[in-house]
């Protein structure tokens, strides 16, 4: 594959270079050659969760985390990772399309920034939408930002999960306070089986 045909890397890419594009969970960028070029002429493009190509050097939106394996002077073999998290924060005017109206269960943690237990379990949540991509979509409502929706659905204590199916509440499905990942798992894999709604 020749620079001008790479739909990833742009003109001054070096030549045979071996990617695969990221999905929910990670990727990585292998460079099969031993060329040497400045970092600024690498770009990668992440379809499933950018939806436009990106330059390295620019600043990932917060739904993406880099793992950058300096590539100044690449190596054979140089990787870089892209691990993207299929988690979006989203507000009281999103809530009715992103959540009610979903094919699929939605997951919805509801935190702040000034939660120590809501930062402590973000890594877990991010699992899980990777883990259940397809089968569940996850998303964050800010307790401060969104003050009606936290009235709503009365939600006393953060980090506070509750589970939506068919727009409703899947009934028996909150829970408030850390968790660990062996135990979200148990929470959502008997939820995804229920079929109650509140």
């Amino acid at each position: 594959m020749d620079s001008k045909s790479n739909p990833i890397f742009g003109a001054r890419s070096p030549s045979p270079m071996a990617t695969s594009l990221c999905n929910p969970s990670s990727s990585s960028l292998r460079l099969s050659s031993s060329h040497k070029a400045p970092a600024h002429a690498f770009s990668l493009s992440c379809n499933s969760c950018l939806r436009f190509g990106r330059s390295i050097g620019h600043p990932p939106p917060a739904r993406c985390s880099w793992r950058w394996a300096r590539l100044a002077e690449p190596r054979r073999g140089a990787r870089l990772t892209i691990r993207c998290a299929a988690v979006s924060t989203i507000s009281q005017g999103e809530f009715p399309a992103e959540v009610l109206e979903s094919d699929v269960p939605v997951l919805v943690e509801f935190v702040a920034d000034w939660c120590g237990p809501c930062r402590l379990i973000s890594p877990v949540i991010d699992w899980a939408s990777q883990e259940y991509t397809g089968k569940l979509k996850v998303v964050k409502i800010d307790h401060d930002a969104n003050p009606q929706l936290i009235e709503e659905y009365k939600v006393y204590g953060l980090p506070a999960l509750i589970l939506f199916k068919n727009g409703k509440e899947v009934a028996g499905s909150r829970r408030e306070g850390a968790v660990t990942k062996a135990k979200l798992k148990e929470y959502l894999d008997s939820l995804l089986e229920s079929t109650t709604t509140v």
